[in-house]
């Protein structure tokens, strides 16, 4: 049975992790593995950030719909994934709308706006609120625990390494598998067994 599985990522052109996301989404949606699953952080029909005045707040509220749908989350971590801080430049949530200015999504040549939120609310037992200075990365691990999801953590590494987790995830540190092993024909693949059996695949 098909799963929703949210993959939360680096995904910088250059030096992100895209490779391990694309090889879990092959996984995914081939027919020579058993895993079966959507991965939610692509599904993009509708997406905020399709709107030119896409803003950080937007981003993240899409983030909670997705992963509050979803049935497990898959964190991937590199080498720079706790120094990135894209999403973070939110001031709302300690200073009142007039203190405030944002630049929409991939809208950084443009210049910064207004903030748009006029008044904020709490955001309820099971979610994060979208407002707030969490990177992206943050906020969807966050979401993820408060969410009470089944949350999967592996490095884009051969080795386990423990001192990319970021401090808001040392907990994991005990848990945290390498994505990548080396098989029987000296080959660089992707642990495919681990992922299976973490998503429930017997």
């Amino acid at each position: 049975m098909s799963k929703r599985v949210y993959i939360s990522a680096d995904y910088s052109e250059n030096s992100g992790d895209r490779d391990v996301v694309n090889l879990l989404n092959k996984w995914g949606n081939d027919n020579l593995h058993k895993v079966d699953f959507v991965d939610m952080a692509k599904v993009v029909s509708g997406s905020v950030s399709k709107d030119p005045d896409c803003r950080i707040c937007d981003l993240k509220r899409e983030f909670n719909q997705q992963i509050n749908a979803s049935s497990a989350v898959i964190i991937v971590i590199g080498d720079r994934t706790a120094s990135r801080e894209a999403g973070s430049a939110c001031s709302r949530e300690n200073n009142s709308q007039a203190e405030c200015r944002c630049t929409p999504y991939k809208q950084n040549a443009n210049g910064s706006k207004s903030c748009r939120v006029s008044r904020t609310v709490p955001s309820g037992e099971s979610n994060v609120g979208n407002i707030n200075n969490y990177s992206y990365l943050r906020h969807e691990f966050e979401q993820a625990k408060k969410s009470g999801k089944p949350i999967i953590v592996v490095y884009n590494s051969l080795r386990k390494e423990t001192s990319w987790l970021p401090f808001y995830m040392k907990e994991y540190g005990l848990n945290a598998q390498p994505f990548w092993i080396i098989n029987n024909f000296g080959q660089k693949v992707g642990n495919y067994d681990y992922i299976k059996k973490a998503l429930g695949y017997v």
